[in-house]
């Protein structure tokens, strides 16, 4: 099922949530939106879900203009953070419950919504435990309950808000292998909220960025962490440094001194912000197209070993990720020269963005 937005403004008490935002999905696509608090991520999905509705714009699922249809009419699935399960029921009862509450000319048979049930339970891992109750499950399997009931009603799109928001770290990994193992079997249109850049990148086949209610960029993993379309994605994604920075004659200069590695090349002169990865920053002699500082913290993370330097003059502080191999652990205090290997320019900026 495609889903078209379609120049969408949606207010709440005259404050715009979200500024004139169109998007397209692909049918069997697997879109995460992503953002800080207050981008308007999950304003976005409950309008896609018909929980709220624009104050002007519209939203296609296909050919039908499903604007003002509501939750049923559309014919989607949810899924919330917070499981929502009822407590009384089993686990069973639980994923048929979207069926038995079905009109009754439109609703199956008991032996048909047990069977679905039993169904469901094979497909999301959960095989037998469809006569206990969500309080004899495990965060993580009543995360797969929550989705099989999603999945009894055969939707046309499939929704998810923060889905593993409420779960640790390595039951959030697990799960999110096993949803996009799911997703590739059933092929359901699916979109998911997150505010986790590593389970959006790692999850879904496109990403969509947003900030104070309006789409940054839309694209691939490597699109959006290696291409960003604007400063406000690169600082969000990953880790990053900024430094003021000033273009003459194609070199990028800090406090007049050029950085080199031609990262001024292509721009027009003037005042800019050049955006550097930690791992984009390497170990150098002191020098002219050196940034020189103290180390104020070192710290081993994984493979790498991360620096954080106060910048001399001006107390900047910017973060370096050197392999841990090298064995360098400079004591606190200690003088380091860095110098960019590659990084990105940014002229102007949206406000607030």
């Amino acid at each position: 099922m495609d889903i078209g937005v379609r120049n969408i403004r949606k207010e709440f008490d005259r404050y715009p949530a979200l500024h004139d935002v169109s998007l397209d999905i692909r049918s069997g696509e697997l879109i995460a939106l992503l953002g800080p608090s207050g981008s308007g991520k999950t304003t976005l999905l409950r309008l896609i879900a018909g929980l709220e509705f624009p104050t002007s714009g519209t939203i296609h699922f296909g050919a039908d203009d499903a604007s003002t249809k509501s939750v049923q009419e559309r014919h989607v699935g949810f899924v919330f953070q917070h499981y929502a399960l009822f407590k009384h029921m089993t686990v069973a009862e639980n994923i048929g419950f979207g069926l038995s509450v079905r009109p009754r000319r439109e609703r199956p048979s008991k032996a048909v919504i047990r069977a679905k049930a039993e169904e469901l339970l094979d497909l999301v891992q959960l095989s037998g435990l469809g006569g206990r109750y969500p309080a004899q499950l495990s965060g993580g399997q009543r995360q797969r309950v929550a989705l099989a009931r999603a999945l009894a009603i055969e939707p046309r799109v499939l929704l998810l808000d923060e889905p593993f928001g409420a779960l640790d770290a390595k039951v959030r990994k697990e799960l999110r292998r096993w949803l996009r193992e799911l997703h590739d079997r059933t092929g359901h249109t699916t979109v998911f909220v997150t505010h986790d850049q590593e389970e959006a990148l790692e999850l879904a086949d496109r990403v969509v960025v947003m900030s104070q209610g309006r789409i940054e960029q839309v694209g691939g993993a490597d699109d959006i962490y290696d291409r960003p379309a604007s400063s406000f994605v690169f600082s969000f994604i990953g880790a990053s440094n900024a430094l003021p920075v000033t273009v003459a004659d194609g070199e990028a200069l800090y406090r007049g001194r050029p950085l080199g590695s031609g990262l001024g090349r292509g721009t027009g002169d003037g005042p800019a912000k050049l955006y550097v990865r930690p791992h984009d920053l390497e170990l150098v002699e002191p020098g002219a197209g050196a940034l020189t500082g103290a180390v104020s913290l070192s710290r081993r993370a994984g493979g790498a070993r991360i620096l954080e330097l106060a910048l001399e003059e001006t107390g900047e502080r910017i973060e370096v990720d050197l392999p841990a191999e090298t064995g360098f652990d400079p004591a606190r205090g200690t003088t380091v020269s860095v110098r960019p290997i590659r990084g990105r320019l940014f002229r102007e900026e949206r406000a607030g963005a």
